[in-house]
């Protein structure tokens, strides 16, 4: 008997049920099922038979299958309307958990979700990305184990989601990395995902930074219900998350937002909009009008030994130096420029500003509103608003979880584990755990070691 038949046999006994199910025949009803459910798009047996279309009999054996499989739960009692009350059908959030990690230029942060994406923990820390990456795998291994010890029950990983500073190429719905993609130059020669998959036996999905924090305001943020937002980070890179219809734009290879790679023009001078808005450009020229002492504020810095940062140079344009001031409004006014022509294409509900400077300094945000509105459309500004993000550094956390359920449960994707009951038995994932001779890790992965033992630096 093959393992695949195998397994389906074994969860036929286990139901006590007297006929196998096919499984050919019962994955789509119970992807369609079960991802109804799982969107609470239908909470009842009457419910998931109108929006499936399918009869009594065939939800009643699909709902006791997912049932089995520890994926739905029909313990709890909705409203009566005039009869009995109904039985709610809700998924089984807590069936496995997800590790997370956004990884930044100079933080990192950790957690883990539910399968619904919701965040249950959560760890941040100074880091340098430039620092050997064997050494950012080890720490990115503890702080994970240490986040699974701090949930009340054990629960094996099904999955890890990162978030990284550069763009990582577009697979098909569900697929995860099965190499580590060059989305840093210090990761050239080091396996991180393959080390991170053989440490903890599950899938690992990867994201870049503005893609997950765009996911997670999307979902748990200023942008959740919404069609249409952009989400804009401002750092030493100036990228956009685009949502159109609700969902996350990709584009063809994943380079989707890439905005500061567009040509801008200011004073003569013709550049990329990082190089002549990001924050390179504010702590270049914040440096400059301290030698020259056009900033009284940055000069007075620079002469007591500090060192000239962007930050800096916001809280001097925040107390009103005249020469910071201008830096930022300048760096507002060529990025509003940029994200004026993707409102205009998109007409978006919302933009969301994000990255230290925009959601702190009052100057660069005035700079972007003044020129996004001034060179939009009317009917594009009409009802749009431009606000800073409220999640900080838990919107890359939240979105990273999101992108690793919705992989998760991605159809293409499910259809080939749910029979099993967990992603971890997908076939195409045991083929590359054979081919990595990577082991599934049992389920004492979910009570590591002393916390004291593997978090202290």
């Amino acid at each position: 008997m093959s393992p695949h038949a195998a397994e389906t046999a074994e969860s036929s006994r286990t139901r006590g049920k007297g006929r196998p199910r096919n499984s050919e025949t019962a994955a789509p009803s119970l992807v369609e099922i079960l991802n109804l459910i799982r969107t609470e798009r239908a909470t009842t047996r009457q419910a998931l038979e109108r929006e499936s279309e399918l009869g009594r009999a065939v939800v009643a054996d699909r709902l006791q299958l997912l049932a089995d499989l520890g994926l739905v739960d029909e313990s709890e009692l909705g409203l009566a309307t005039g009869g009995r009350a109904p039985r709610l059908v809700r998924f089984a959030a807590r069936r496995g958990l997800v590790l997370v990690a956004t990884l930044d230029q100079t933080a990192i942060g950790v957690g883990v979700s539910d399968l619904s994406g919701n965040l249950l923990t959560e760890h941040h820390e100074a880091a340098d990305l430039t620092a050997p990456v064997a050494h950012l795998a080890s720490r990115l291994a503890t702080l994970f184990r240490w986040c699974l010890e701090r949930q009340s029950i054990p629960t094996a990983p099904w999955g890890i989601s990162l978030s990284v500073p550069g763009t990582v190429p577009s697979l098909r719905d569900g697929a995860f990395m099965t190499a580590t993609p060059p989305v840093l130059p210090a990761w050239a020669d080091f396996p991180l995902v393959e080390t991170l998959t053989r440490q903890f036996g599950v899938p690992v999905w990867m994201r870049s930074s503005v893609e997950t924090m765009t996911m997670g305001e999307l979902h748990a943020g200023a942008g959740h219900g919404l069609r249409s937002m952009l989400f804009i980070k401002v750092g030493r890179r100036i990228g956009a998350g685009i949502v159109c219809d609700g969902q996350l734009y990709r584009g063809a290879q994943g380079a989707a937002g890439l905005i500061g790679a567009l040509p801008v023009q200011s004073d003569g001078l013709t550049g990329t909009l990082d190089a002549m808005a990001g924050s390179d450009m504010i702590q270049r020229e914040g440096r400059a009008a301290a030698d020259t002492g056009r900033s009284p504020v940055l000069a007075d810095l620079l002469r007591r030994g500090s060192e000239i940062t962007p930050i800096e140079v916001s809280q001097a344009a925040q107390i009103g130096d005249p020469a910071a001031v201008a830096i930022l409004s300048k760096s507002g006014h060529l990025i509003g420029q940029v994200v004026a022509t993707l409102a205009n294409a998109l007409n978006p509900d919302l933009i969301v500003m994000s990255g230290t400077l925009a959601q702190t300094n009052d100057i660069l945000l005035a700079g972007i509103r003044e020129a996004v509105y001034g060179a939009s459309h009317p009917l594009v500004t009409r009802d749009l608003r431009i606000i800073r993000s409220q999640m900080g550094s838990s919107a890359g956390l939240v979105g990273a979880a999101r992108v690793a359920s919705e992989a998760i449960f991605a159809p293409a994707f499910l259809k080939d584990w749910i029979i099993q009951g967990k992603p971890t038995l997908h076939p195409d994932f045991a083929a590359y755990c054979a081919r990595a001779q990577i082991a599934e890790v049992p389920q004492s992965v979910a009570a590591p070691p002393s916390v004291q033992e593997r978090i202290a630096p």
